[in-house]
C-alpha cells in the first residue's frame, strides 16, 4: 500500500517537471492562444462568424502543450498516449479549408510551446499573421459575383451577347419562367463591375436585377 502512495506522489513530484516549468509553458500558450483568437476574429472574412470554432481553436493548445510536457517525463505515459489518440475518430467536418489552418496552428502552438521553443513560436505566429494579412488583402484576380435578373421576356442571348462584348466570362446556373416573366441566376467574374451596372441599366428588357459578390460558399 505505501508503495503505491509513493508511486502517485512520485507522478505528482516527478523532478523532470518543475511548477515553474508548466506555468512558464501554459502562459506563453496563453499568449499564442489569445493572439491567434484574435486573428481569427480580424481576418476571418466569413459572413456567420464561428464563435464556437474559434474559442475550440483557443482551448486547444493548452491540451497539446501539457501533453507534449508530459511525454517528455514518461515512458510509459508516451506509449499510453500514442494508443488512446489512435482509436479517437472526429466527424465533424470542417467547411472551409482555411479552419483546417487555424487548428493546425493551434496544434503547432500546443507542441513547440511543450516542447518550450517559445521564440520559435512567437516568430512563427508573427510571420503567419503578416503571410495571411498579406495574402487575404492582396488584390489578387478577379472578385466572383453572382447575377440575379428578373425580365418580361427571354432575353438570354442578349446576356450572353453582353458578357462576350465586354470579355467578362460567365455561366449561366439557373433558369425559371413563370407566366411573371424569366428569371436568371448567372455566375461571372470582373474587375470592372461598374461597367457591367452601366450595361445592364440600358436594357429595356430587364426589370430588376441584383449583384452579389461571394467568396466560395459564403455570401457577402
Amino acid at each position: 500500500m505505501l508503495n503505491v502512495f509513493n508511486n502517485i506522489f512520485g507522478v505528482y513530484f516527478n523532478e523532470n517537471i518543475t511548477t515553474i516549468t508548466i506555468v512558464s509553458v501554459l502562459f506563453m500558450v496563453t499568449l499564442l492562444a489569445i493572439y491567434e483568437f484574435f486573428i481569427y476574429r480580424l481576418v476571418s472574412h466569413r459572413s456567420f462568424y464561428n464563435k464556437s470554432l474559434n474559442i475550440t481553436i483557443a482551448i486547444l493548445p493548452f491540451f497539446i502543450s501539457t501533453i507534449i510536457l508530459c511525454l517528455q517525463s514518461n515512458i510509459i505515459i508516451t506509449l499510453g498516449t500514442i494508443g488512446a489518440l489512435a482509436i479517437i475518430r472526429f466527424r465533424t467536418a470542417i467547411k472551409d479549408p482555411i479552419d483546417m489552418l487555424y487548428l493546425l496552428w493551434g496544434v503547432y502552438i500546443g507542441i513547440i510551446c511543450g516542447c518550450q521553443l517559445f521564440e520559435v513560436g512567437v516568430l512563427t505566429s508573427i510571420f503567419v499573421t503578416i503571410v495571411l494579412l498579406v495574402l487575404e488583402f492582396l488584390p489578387f484576380g478577379r472578385k466572383p459575383f453572382v447575377l440575379i435578373l428578373h425580365s418580361d421576356e427571354d432575353i438570354e442571348k442578349d446576356l450572353v451577347e453582353c458578357f462576350k462584348n465586354r470579355g467578362i466570362s460567365n455561366r449561366i446556373k439557373s433558369r425559371s419562367f413563370s407566366s411573371n416573366g424569366f428569371d436568371y441566376a448567372i455566375e461571372f467574374t470582373t474587375r470592372n463591375i461598374e461597367g457591367l451596372k452601366m450595361e445592364l441599366s440600358k436594357q429595356t428588357k430587364v426589370s430588376k436585377y441584383s449583384i452579389i459578390e461571394y467568396d466560395s460558399d459564403d455570401i457577402v
